[in-house]
């Protein structure tokens, strides 16, 4: 995008969903994808190892979270809800057309998604630390 001063870009990084209907405009472009592996849904951009940045991995992900004390049969049967929806094909196209990704089934349980948060917690937080961002 270019912004008023002249010659100037300005670059964003923002999650796929957000930025697909103006990247098929052609309104902005993308100069690569943060995930490991290309997008289906925009096959031409390259991934940030690609790109000559190498690691730096950023993804957008999504996780039902219920109150604690919530009794595991509950979580049991939302879960099951929430993958019998995820496998659906209308579910998976659209989502796919957002540039989300679909966990594997076997990732797609509550103590996956456990994992996955204290890897992400493990990952960013002597970055914030070392920031020094604090919650406002």
């Amino acid at each position: 995008m270019r912004d008023l001063v002249a010659g100037q870009i300005d670059i964003m990084i923002d999650q796929a969903s957000n930025v697909l209907p103006q990247l098929r405009a052609g309104t902005i472009k993308a100069f690569a994808v943060t995930s490991r592996e290309r997008l289906p849904s925009a096959p031409d951009v390259p991934t940030v190892d690609e790109a000559g940045l190498p690691g730096l991995h950023v993804s957008v992900w999504h996780g039902a979270v219920g109150a604690e004390g919530t009794p595991a049969d509950v979580i049991a049967k939302l879960n099951a809800a929430v993958v019998k929806a995820l496998a659906e094909p209308g579910t998976r196209e659209k989502l796919a057309a957002l540039g989300q990704d679909i966990p594997p089934v076997d990732q797609q349980t509550p103590q996956a998604l456990a994992a996955f948060q204290k890897a992400e917690i493990e990952k960013w937080w002597p970055i914030v630390k070392a920031a020094g961002i604090k919650a406002e």
